[in-house]
């Protein structure tokens, strides 16, 4: 008779659970002004790619701005949306060259898994100070939403230069987004939903961008 399984699952203790990142380094250590002595020491336990490993924070970010994409991110904020940080993780992932917040400052980071620590992030008090921004610096700005008169994703190639817009999980794109943006894209959906989750839709819009700029 096998023995029953806790109520909430089982979990391993801490000694055998698998440990992220990589230990102290071997001496001597690298004496490149990119390395954190600390991590040197203890170890680099965060969520970074191997070639960033012991690396300071500075360093890393110094280096993405060598490399960033021509698309920028921007994302509603007036109700403190939990995909937020979702999206500003992916953004990260695709290299994006800044995340822009639009509404209120302040925004839930939890869902960024503290890759906001690598990523540009800008904020705009509202869609107009967007679209003043975006004129500046000859960007286009692109919805992301289902409305009437959308086209589909695929149908054209992004601009390579743009800021990819969405709206809040629920309404999406305010009524005051809806009159900067200069185009408005859709995602195909096959499903009974209506719609899907802002944080997915985003993920999808940033690689489209990437495999018609980058990986093609």
């Amino acid at each position: 008779m096998t023995n029953p399984e806790p109520e909430n699952g089982y979990q391993p203790p801490e000694s055998d659970k698998p440990k992220v990142g990589v230990g102290p380094h071997p001496k001597p250590w690298p004496t490149d002004e990119i390395y954190d002595p600390e991590l040197l020491a203890d170890g680099d336990r965060r969520n970074v790619v191997d070639q960033y490993r012991y690396w300071t924070v500075d360093a890393i970010k110094t280096d993405l701005d060598r490399k960033r994409h021509k698309f920028h991110v921007a994302i509603e904020n007036w109700q403190h949306d939990l995909n937020i940080g979702t999206i500003v993780r992916t953004a990260n992932a695709f290299l994006a060259a800044e995340v822009h917040i639009v509404g209120k400052r302040r925004w839930n980071r939890r869902g960024a898994m503290v890759t906001d620590r690598y990523q540009h992030v800008r904020h705009h008090p509202t869609p107009e100070a967007l679209a003043e921004w975006a004129a500046e610096n000859t960007i286009t700005i692109v919805g992301i939403d289902n409305l009437p008169g959308s086209t589909d994703l695929h149908d054209s190639p992004l601009p390579e230069s743009c800021v990819l817009v969405f709206g809040q999980e629920g309404p999406g794109l305010s009524d005051g987004m809806r009159d900067v943006v200069t185009q408005c894209r859709s995602i195909p959906q096959f499903g009974s939903t209506r719609s899907i989750n802002a944080g997915v839709a985003a993920g999808i819009a940033m690689h489209t961008w990437i495999t018609q700029h980058v990986a093609s």
